[in-house]
This record gives structure tokens, sequence and C-alpha cells, in this order.
């Protein structure tokens, strides 16, 4: 495919093909139907009987058969040719986008794509100092335009040759066939239910045409946003249209909340709190929280990338309870190193800023220390929160339920980052905060997880004995908590674990070696050296939120092992 082709391709012509085989569809149509009223309907009528009687009414049931799956076939021929228009058309307009944009720049594109400009300030067509940046930018989406029509071209030419061998063969008369020909155009069009393997999705996904991912995009953007397998730039696109339509929801019900209630209603002693008052303030209160969280994380999507703001992409959003939002700091299908952050107690999608920033500071922090060691390699930190946290130390934190509803999502997440990540494997790392590392532990000891390094920050425990009992070598899980950090006061509630743990507290306290078998609220203490984990340092005076303040040694090392430099 060439510049000339493409700019000049004339896809009305595809169009009236595929308006020919429609009108060509209906006419074998309307001829199927009057041979089955007017052949196979009176022959089956009739009272003919015997021997050639079977076998002429057999052959007649036969041939009613493959007249419907002719007629299948057709329809077939005329979807291709539809897409084909579809595609092609899509093709075009984003080559024309890009050589209008390359005019206007006074940028020259010859048809065989080398690009050309006037360099003398003084002329009237010069073309500015950036120039050369904006011409390979230019020349980027001329060669993503070709591309994109080549690969157009492959794939409709595949369908109507295999469609054209069935039709000369004689195999498209076959129920079977047909059948698989179908099933065929249904993966075309049906996205795969949430849930479904990463791998297939992106197999799925790999299979469509840039034209109908970019309709599913527009047409599904919360379905295609959530899916795990899809690559991020896609589900980048889809969930920005999701997060302009939930802000303006969100305000929408803010703005017909109504009038506030009465505070109190009179009771039979009195005035008391009025339940709608109260019903009302928790709702105002969430779709406020929720906007604001919305609002910065657009805040966060359009600021301008550079060295100190990367890119950001959001990998998943929605406002279900209270909320849940994917946001990857740089791309983690390009990265050469990916980090999932999991926070804990309180994560939803009104507090996820400050999770966001915390991803900003270990980007930040492996890719100084990949710089000191001079090797150029890329980070992605990805703000995970994809799960219903506990939101209440007491009672929600001290229930496991919540960690073990989001195994399943987070395995799925971190198979679809394998998944859609392009060429050498990166080198990926779970890091979670408090009861994070619980729903962590559980989703590593029970689902199992494609991650290289484990980091267990300020852990009430991961519900697992030993690190190897997480599935990853012991030497790549890391562990920190600060000398202020009061988690480990968080008690264990097993009688024969409380006793086991007053005794180690009462070791501790007058210098007695500790117990290796204290236990916290959701498992043995990951700080004990029998556990087998690495130990980050922190700085003193380090509390339960302090791990990654600017320049503290916790957020130093933190971008080390992220940086695969421990």
């Amino acid at each position: 495919m060439d510049i000339t082709s493409l700019y000049n391709a004339n896809i009305n012509n595809i169009t009236t093909a595929k308006n020919a085989f429609d009108a060509l569809a209906k006419a074998f149509g309307q001829h199927v139907e009057a041979w089955k009223h007017e052949v196979a309907d009176r022959l089956s009528a009739s009272h003919w009987t015997g021997p050639t009687s079977n076998v002429a009414q057999g052959r007649v049931a036969d041939l009613g058969g493959e007249l419907q799956a002719a007629r299948q076939e057709l329809s077939f021929v005329s979807k291709a040719l539809a897409n084909a228009a579809e595609q092609f058309a899509l093709a075009q307009s984003h080559l024309i986008s890009a050589l209008d944009d390359a005019k206007n720049a006074k940028l020259n594109v010859a048809p065989d794509g080398r690009i050309t400009w006037d360099n003398e300030p003084s002329s009237p067509n010069f073309a500015g100092a950036g120039a050369e940046t904006t011409a390979v930018a230019v020349s980027g989406r001329i060669t993503a335009a070709l591309n994109e029509a080549a690969h157009a071209d492959q794939e409709i030419s595949t369908r109507l040759n295999h469609l054209a061998s069935n039709a000369s063969n004689g195999t498209g008369l076959n129920a079977a066939t047909v059948a698989q020909d179908q099933a065929a155009e249904t993966a075309r069009e049906n996205i795969p239910v949430a849930g479904t393997d990463p791998n297939s999705v992106k197999q799925w996904w790999n299979g469509l045409t840039e034209a109908q991912q970019q309709k599913f995009i527009e047409a599904h953007p919360d379905r295609i946003g959530n899916l795990d397998g899809i690559p991020a730039v896609a589900r980048d696109r889809a969930n920005r249209i999701t997060l302009q339509q939930a802000k303006q929801d969100l305000q929408s019900q803010l703005d017909h909340l109504g009038p506030e209630p009465p505070a109190k209603i009179a009771g039979a002693s009195g005035a008391v709190s009025n339940p709608a008052h109260d019903e009302w303030e928790r709702r105002k209160a969430l779709l406020q929280e929720q906007l604001n969280g919305a609002n910065a994380i657009d805040k966060r999507l359009t600021t301008k990338a550079d060295e100190r703001n990367p890119p950001s992409y959001l990998l998943g959003f929605d406002t279900r309870g209270n909320g849940h939002a994917i946001v990857a700091v740089n791309n983690p299908d390009t990265a050469d190193n990916v980090s999932t952050y999991v926070p804990g107690t309180g994560a939803r999608l009104g507090g996820i800023e400050g999770d966001i920033i915390r991803s900003d500071r270990m980007v930040a922090s492996a890719t100084e220390a990949n710089k000191k060691a001079g090797d150029p390699r890329t980070t992605s930190s990805i703000t995970w929160v994809g799960y219903d946290a506990p939101q209440s130390i007491v009672p929600d934190a001290t229930k496991d339920t919540y960690a073990r509803n989001a195994s399943n999502s987070l395995h799925s997440f971190e198979t679809g980052l394998r998944a859609t990540h392009e060429g050498t494997p990166s080198n990926n790392t779970i890091l979670a905060h408090s009861y994070g590392t619980t729903t962590v532990g559980y989703a590593l000891r029970d689902k199992g997880l494609p991650v290289d390094n484990v980091v267990l920050v300020a852990s009430p425990g991961a519900g697992v004995e030993h690190a190897r009992d997480l599935g990853v070598d012991p030497s790549h899980v890391f562990v920190a908590k600060g000398d202020i950090d009061k988690i480990d006061m968080a008690p264990a509630l097993s009688a024969d674990k409380l006793v086991s743990n007053g005794v180690n507290n009462l070791g501790s306290w007058y210098g007695v070696v500790q117990d290796p078998n204290h236990h916290l609220i959701h498992g043995r203490d990951p700080m004990i050296p029998d556990f087998g984990a690495r130990v980050i340092p922190t700085d003193p005076g380090t509390g339960h939120s302090d791990y990654w303040n600017p320049h503290s040694k916790s957020l130093q090392v933190m971008g080390e092992i992220i940086a695969g430099r421990k």
C-alpha cells in the first residue's frame, strides 16, 4: 500500500459492490422462499409415496439446506464488503488528516513518503524551528495509516478468498462450513464477557481490524475499558470516554439531589434524627467524593507529558459502590519494568489522587535507580483500585473477605499485563500497602500471580506462614515497616495465636529473642525473620503512611526493586 493508492482510492466502489451483493442476496432469498413454497412444501403435502418418493423428498430436503447455506454465504460476502468500506475509509481519513497537517506546517510529502521542508528563516515557506519534530510525527501517522490500510486489505482479501473458495468448490453449501463461518462472524462482533481469559481476549482483539476496534471502543467503552487482555492504549481511549460520561452523570445527580431534608423530625419522645436527611447527606458525600476522584484522574490524564510528568493511562474505571479506577504512569505494554500498586483500607475512587502520586514517585525512583546504573530501561507503575477495599479499620479491615473477593480480579489483571506486553517480557512487581498486602497475599497464595517481585509494606499479614508460600522466589519477596508504624499491633484473633503473641510481646519488652511465630490479624508477621523475606530499610520516624515520602530510604529502595536492581 502506498500514499497515492490510498489517497486516491474510491471507497464508493466498495460500497457499490456491497449494495450489489445485498440486492443479489435479497433476490436469491426470494427465490429460495418461492422454491420452498412451490416445490418443497407442495411435495411434502402430496400423497406420493414409495421408494422413489423417499429418494426425491430426501434430495429436496438436502437441496433446501444447501440453498439456505448459499443464502447465508452471500450475506457473509456483503458483510465483508461493508467492513472493507469502513476500514479503508478510516485509513484514508487518517492519511488525509496527516497530509493536511503536513501542508499546514509547510512540509512537503513526496509520493514515497519522504518529507522535506524549507530551512531558510527568511523564506516565506520557512517551516519553523520545530519542523523536524513535526515531520517525524507526521511521518509516523502516514506510516500508521498505510499499515492500517494494508492490514485491512489483507484481512478483507482473506475473508473474500475464503468465501469465493467455498462457492467454487461447493463447501459453501455445507451446513457445517456455514456454521464455522457464522461463528467467525459472531466472534468479530461479540465482545468477550468479563472474566474471559485475558490471552483469549488479546487473541480476539488482534483478530479485529482497526475500524472494528474503534467501533467497539466508541459503542461499548465501559466494557472494552475494563476488559483484561485489551492493550493499554485501547483501554485508555475507552475509559476516557467513560470518565467524561461519568463526570457528567455524577454532576447531574448532584444537581438533581433535591433540597436538604430537615435534620430532625418529631418523635414520640421529642425531636429525633431524620433518616431521610442522613441518607441525603450520605448520598451527596458519595457523589461529590466520586466526582472529586474523577476530576483528579482527568487532571492527571490531561497533564502535559514531560520528564517530571510521564504520560498516564486509564486502564479501568467505574462508579459502582465506592468506585474503582486503575491508572498507569507510563505505558505498561511497552515498559521494561512494570509495577502494580495495591492500596489498602480506605482505597476507593474518591481517594485515588494520593495513590496516583505514589505511583508517580515510584516511577521517578525507579528511573533514578536505572539512571545511576546507566540503564536505559523504562518503568510503568499502576495504581490498582480494582477491588472493593475495606473502608474502616474496625470492623471492615478485620475481615479477610475483601481480600478473598479480590483474588480473581487481581489475577486476571496481572495475567492481562503479561498478555498485552510487547516484546521481551517485562520485570513485573506487585507492591501493596497495609490491607492491600493481605489482598495481594491471598491472590498469590490462592491463584498465583505472574510477577517477579513482591513488596509488602506495613502488612497486617498476607495469609501465609512463609514467603515461599506466596509462589515467588523468597529472595524476591520484600517487606517494610516503619519504627513508629503500629500495624504490628493488629492482633491475631484466634486464641492460640493470641497466647503466642502475648509471650512474644513480653519477650520483646524484656529483650528476649522474638518468638518466630508472632501472628497478626491476617497471618504471620512478615517482618519476623523466619518469614523469610528481605527487609526494606526505612527512615527513623516512619509511620503508616510515610513510606512514599520524597527522598525517603524506603521510596529509594522500592524504586530499585521495581527497576530490577535488587
